[in-house]
């Protein structure tokens, strides 16, 4: 056996063995119910141009949906969000929206103009007053992008009954996921009733009263050229333009404004 007996190569052999091998986890690929629901044409070319800014895949996922979910999303205004979470839902989950009560006449509208694209479309609208009408407990998600300023603007006994409405809609371990406009936390809060700006810590405030853990933030809707500081507000940038014309091409370059998802779950 040479220099090395047969003990040794014995030895070696049961060392290789013993290491275990070494593997790197793949990141995991965005669900295929999400990429069809983005990448369909029947999505206006209005929303498509959005994507750059709004990144619908890296959203969804960083909040965690999938079809086979009953997600309700909060103010879901044209129908943005819906254009994509509704036909993914379709076949084997549930799209909920939860528009304001004056706005749920119009929305349930535009619902049934879409029917084609959309499907079935559920509208349990929301009350400042009244008790919510979804049924407690049935929801895997809650989802509402850039609407926790306009409650903070209505005032903050709104902005909680949102939040107590959300907490009773989920299941225990359901998600939270809110995005809106980034207001630095060092700046003034009185600016959260004009701005369109809202203060992270202010979201993560309202959530926390309402039940709510903070289990994750996401910076994929960041935008480091927004200085949060407009003559209208959030509004001066795209897609509103509320300045019309004046200095648009510096705003465009600019882009849509600086903003942050935080999700929350319900222990």
């Amino acid at each position: 056996m040479g220099r090395y007996s047969l003990r040794h190569l014995l030895l070696a052999a049961a060392a290789l063995v013993a290491v275990p091998a070494i593997t790197i986890a793949a990141k995991p690929l965005p669900n295929p119910g999400l990429l069809t629901a983005v990448a369909d044409p029947q999505r206006s070319e209005a929303d498509r141009a959005r994507d750059k800014y709004r990144h619908p895949v890296e959203t969804l996922e960083f909040f965690e949906v999938q079809p086979t979910q009953t997600v309700v999303e909060y103010q879901p205004g044209g129908g943005w969000f819906t254009a994509i979470l509704a036909p993914m839902l379709r076949e084997k989950g549930s799209y909920i929206a939860m528009p304001g009560e004056k706005g749920a006449a119009n929305f349930k509208a535009l619902a049934e103009k879409n029917v084609g694209f959309w499907g079935p479309v559920t509208v349990h609208a929301f009350s400042a007053t009244a008790p919510s009408t979804i049924p407690a407990g049935t929801a895997d998600r809650v989802l509402t992008f850039r609407n926790v300023h306009n409650m903070i603007m209505a005032g903050e006994p709104v902005a909680a009954k949102a939040f107590g409405d959300f907490f009773a809609a989920l299941k225990p371990g359901g998600i939270l996921g809110v995005e809106d406009h980034r207001l630095p936390e060092d700046k003034d809060s009185a600016l959260e009733k004009s701005s369109g700006y809202i203060k992270k810590s202010t979201v993560i405030r309202l959530a926390t009263a309402a039940g709510f853990k903070l289990v994750g933030e996401s910076k994929v809707n960041a935008n480091p050229k927004d200085t949060h500081d407009w003559p209208d507000g959030v509004w001066t940038l795209p897609p509103t333009y509320k300045l019309g014309d004046k200095d648009r091409a510096k705003y465009q370059a600019i882009g849509e404004s600086d903003r942050f998802l935080l999700k929350f779950v319900k222990p």
